[in-house]
């Protein structure tokens, strides 16, 4: 196959891509996630420990040394405990989108192999990403579920909408991947920017304070960070049992199919002048 060929962008092909190599998705995402903690001693078992180290850190901090309350409304309530959920479940949300933003400029550059020495379908690298970051945080949002379940003695059943509210981020973080990849390639300072601009996401977002705490004239900026809006509904429906704003979810989700298409377009129409810079 002719590296320098033109390749499909259109959605038809990406799920026909996605469909063929699924095996082989699976398979690198299983090696990706394996591999991050070969070596040592607990092995997969770390993926467990970091969340539970990480929420443990939050409660002691926030509800112990700060003592801290979410003032957002009644429903919060007064619990020592409830600050730190809150505070992860933002993190959590942040967390997803930052590891798939961040390691996208380099899927390529890290695969140079398989751009200039064997037929590979690139376009399958930001999907493996996006499933080992997914496996992660699935782990995470079990021990939030676990951990709500031990400090309030019950779960809302509207945590079964948790899949709904994280899939259009899911998407969103594909095409940007897809678009982080490709110019990775060709600026290498795309890598150091990345991880800046998803510092600034964090702290632009209401993962640390309400969107109530900010002035009224400066929500609607703050509501055009990718975050917020998924952020507030993932606590909606894990902390707070409420049902997520469909509307706002469908407006979501159609922007983030349309970035993901963007985004796989670009980098199908781009690959071919990956093997010259590389």
């Amino acid at each position: 196959m002719n590296p320098h060929a033109e390749r499909s962008g259109s959605p038809a092909s990406l799920v026909r891509t996605l469909v063929v190599h699924r095996a082989m998705i699976f398979q690198m995402a299983r090696r990706e996630v394996v591999g991050r903690y070969q070596g040592s001693v607990f092995g997969l078992a770390w993926s467990f420990f970091n969340p539970i180290l990480m929420l443990a850190v939050y409660t002691f901090v926030f509800s112990v040394v700060f003592k801290a309350r979410w003032t957002a409304g009644p429903d919060v309530g007064e619990s020592r405990t409830q600050f730190a959920v809150i505070l992860f479940a933002g993190m959590i949300v942040h967390g997803l989108l930052a590891e798939m933003m961040n390691r996208a400029p380099g899927l390529v550059l890290g695969n140079v192999n398989y751009v200039k020495k064997v037929v590979f379908p690139l376009e399958i690298l930001p999907v493996v990403t996006a499933l080992s970051t997914l496996f992660h945080t699935a782990i995470s949002l079990t021990v939030l579920v676990v951990a709500f379940w031990l400090f309030h003695g019950y779960l809302h059943w509207t945590t079964l909408l948790v899949p709904m509210v994280f899939l259009p981020l899911i998407l969103l973080g594909l095409g940007l991947s897809w678009l982080l990849a490709s110019l990775g390639v060709f600026l290498r300072d795309v890598g150091q920017v990345v991880v800046i601009l998803t510092t600034v996401l964090m702290f632009l977002s209401p993962v640390f304070y309400p969107l109530s705490a900010i002035p009224e004239g400066l929500q609607s900026l703050v509501m055009l960070n990718p975050l917020t809006f998924i952020i507030e509904q993932a606590r909606a429906v894990l902390v707070f049992g409420h049902l997520p704003d469909w509307f706002g979810l469908a407006a979501y989700m159609l922007c983030a199919l349309l970035i993901a298409w963007a985004g796989y377009f670009w980098f199908q129409r781009t690959r071919r002048g990956f093997a010259d810079v590389l």
